[in-house]
């Protein structure tokens, strides 16, 4: 066993750090420029925007890990034949490392545009280069040695909430106990009443930071105008939302996708999805939405996440253009518009509920979440596929994993491979006809107990569970929508295609439009998607093609 684990991790580090023959350096040279560097010189900072891959073809280069409290780390050399990049710079975000030159460096510079070209024309040559940027971000976030630093009490409510942000969208971090770390909490002492502080790779310091304040000091989203007019404007990066960004750009189309939280949506933070065509064992939510993420970028599309979505102005569609404006101000032009923003579980009637969100109340069962329930007894709410996949994977952490449901048992709403694993997992206990009624503790301490009761016989029982994961239906995200004549049915899901009224004197909408021209709705927010990552996925492809009839019907008027 320890000879394959040995094969298996060099086998990994090849492909993480390949060295390219003189043919390859011969084919990428089309593609970028040459640099020169003196011994000593800086080539690529950690939190400042990466200028794109750099190719070595003399000299050595020393790449480091700086973590924003002056802390550097080194992680290995770069000698000829070798390129420094990772995913960051498929988009020529910041980079997460230092690169300086330990010798006089000669290397071809490949900015972020020229890198997709090269990964796109070069087929063979780009499967290796991509390989190897997804593995070098995965070492970085298992290292924990890089990104920004979070100080302060490990498993609070503001900790874990931007573990979880970072986490969702694939960044690398790291924690510095305030308890433990007598510098930690020195600094975070200097910041009054912060309870939390957080160190960007660029120096600066931010307290008790919002997910959008960290995401803009890592470089993650920009403040650009982004004045120019897309073909594609997709609200939501799930998987839907995600599939029309890849097959919509590999079409040549010019694509922007917005969400306000991380890519992935509800699908991102399932433990295993196993039902997914060609995963025969099963994959994470999370790998399955960061492979899309990659790919997208890949042929293109620009991310802005996490971007809120303010409202949709349709004044313009019948003329091809439509805005959408962001939270922040900014004001996006599209020619079309597809609404990919989901749907979130809804919250229970249960009495101070908000006061625990955070602190006890999930609406997602991360690994961040199933290590503090290790050995606890736990419950959860709901019967559909996403509770089933929650509970499962939790049962292989907590003691005790308690499912309430409202109706007789879980066939109605949860495929049946996830009932077998629930009825042959010895630590999962399904109580039907069972509703969540009150919550128990200190908001200030968190969670440490709740009150259920039987619907049939209205018995109630306290149980000691300092942590609940809610799955309790959906509701559309469709709020933005507000101040455009999209038409929803009674639940607030959007309708399309027969069922969709207005805005057509001359023909039916498409199968995924809207009542609106050009503005089309794919995935959960749609009236009468199956709510399926595969469905979402079909519906994005097949959309595209919609979009570039109704781009094609646009040119003829013009």
């Amino acid at each position: 066993m320890a000879d394959e684990s040995h094969i298996e991790v060099e086998t990994r580090r090849h492909q993480m750090f390949p060295v390219l023959d003189a043919p390859d350096l011969q084919r990428m040279r089309r593609f970028g420029s040459v640099m020169r560097y003196a011994a000593g010189e800086c080539m690529f900072r950690a939190g400042e925007p990466g200028l794109g891959m750099f190719v070595l073809l003399e000299g050595t280069v020393g790449i480091t890990q700086r973590d924003g409290l002056g802390h550097t780390v080194p992680i290995g050399q770069q000698g000829p034949g070798q390129f420094m990049a990772e995913i960051a710079q498929l988009s020529g975000r910041p980079s997460l490392v230092d690169g300086h030159a330990e010798t006089a460096v000669e290397a071809l510079l490949i900015p972020p545009d020229q890198l997709r070209a090269l990964i796109i024309a070069e087929a063979d040559l780009g499967e290796r280069v991509v390989r190897a940027l997804i593995l070098r971000r995965v070492a970085l976030i298992e290292s924990g040695a890089s990104g920004p630093v979070l100080i302060g009490p490990p498993n609070t409510a503001d900790v874990r909430r931007l573990q979880n942000f970072l986490s969702r969208n694939g960044y690398p971090y790291q924690v510095v106990d305030s308890t433990l770390d007598t510098d930690a909490a020195a600094l975070l002492e200097q910041y009054g009443e912060a309870t939390l502080l957080v160190a960007c790779p660029n120096g600066a310091v931010l307290a008790n930071p919002t997910e959008d304040a960290l995401a803009r000091c890592l470089g993650m989203i920009d403040s650009d105008a982004h004045d120019d007019l897309f073909d594609v404007i997709v609200v939501g990066a799930g998987p839907a939302g995600l599939a029309t960004a890849v097959y919509a750009a590999s079409e040549g189309l010019r694509v922007i996708v917005l969400d306000c939280r991380s890519y992935g949506g509800q699908a991102g933070a399932s433990a295993r999805i196993e039902n997914y065509l060609g995963f025969p064992t099963g994959i994470s939510g999370g790998a399955l939405a960061g492979r899309a993420y990659v790919q997208a970028q890949k042929f293109g599309v620009e991310m802005l996440i996490p971007a809120e979505v303010a409202s949709l102005d349709c004044g313009g569609a019948a003329h091809g253009e439509m805005a959408v404006y962001l939270a922040d101000g900014r004001r996006l032009r599209g020619r079309t518009v597809v609404i990919a923003s989901g749907a979130r579980y809804r919250r229970p009637d249960v009495p101070r509920l908000h006061d625990f969100e955070g602190r006890g109340i999930w609406y997602w069962a991360s690994a961040l979440e199933a290590r503090t329930c290790a050995q606890q007894e736990v419950a959860l709410v709901g019967g559909g596929n996403s509770a089933g996949q929650a509970a499962v994977f939790l049962s292989r952490h907590a003691s005790k994993v308690n499912v309430l449901v409202r109706g007789p048992s879980l066939a109605a709403s949860m495929s049946r491979y996830l009932i077998d694993r629930i009825e042959a997992a010895p630590n999962i206990e399904l109580h039907p006809y069972t509703e969540l009624v009150s919550l128990h503790g200190d908001p200030a301490t968190g969670l440490d107990g709740a009150t259920w009761r039987s619907r049939q016989t209205g018995e109630a029982y306290d149980c000691p569970a300092r942590n609940i994961f809610l799955f309790v239906g959906a509701e559309p995200e469709t709020t933005w929508l507000a101040g455009c004549d999209v038409s929803v049915d009674r639940h607030g899901f959007v309708l399309t295609g027969a069922a969709a009224s207005g805005g057509f004197p001359a023909r039916q909408a498409a199968a995924l439009e809207s009542s609106v021209p050009g503005v089309f709705a794919v995935g959960d927010v749609r009236s009468g998607s199956v709510k399926r990552v595969g469905g979402a996925i079909g519906e994005g492809a097949a959309v595209v093609a919609q979009i570039h009839q109704h781009l094609a019907a646009q040119a003829r008027i013009a």
